[in-house]
C-alpha cells in the first residue's frame, strides 16, 4: 500500500499544551506527531460538522422552518416545574 504524501505543519503552543501532548503520547504509547494528528483531524471533523449543521439550520429558516424563541424559553423554564411543558414544535 503507497503511503499518503505528507507536510509538516508548525505551530507554537503553550507550554502546558505540550507537556500535556507529551504524556499523552507517554500514555498512549505513540508517537507526540500521532497525537497531533489525532487531534487534528478531531478538530477538523467536528468543524465540519458545525458547518455543516449550521447550512442544515440556515435551511430550515429560509423554509420557515423554525420554533418560536419564547416557545423554547417557556419549555426550558417549564423543565425544574412540577409539570413540565411538551416540547416544542
Amino acid at each position: 500500500m503507497p503511503k499518503a504524501e505528507t507536510r509538516v505543519l508548525t505551530a507554537h503552543v503553550p507550554m502546558l499544551l505540550a507537556e500535556k501532548v507529551d504524556q499523552m503520547a507517554n500514555r498512549l504509547e505513540r508517537s507526540r506527531g500521532w497525537i497531533m494528528k489525532q487531534a487534528l483531524s478531531s478538530w477538523i471533523a467536528q468543524e465540519e460538522e458545525r458547518d455543516r449543521l449550521t447550512y442544515e439550520a440556515l435551511a430550515d429558516v429560509d423554509v420557515d422552518r423554525v420554533i418560536d424563541h419564547q416557545a423554547v424559553q417557556a419549555w426550558a423554564d417549564s423543565l425544574g416545574a412540577d409539570e413540565r411543558l411538551p416540547v416544542p414544535r
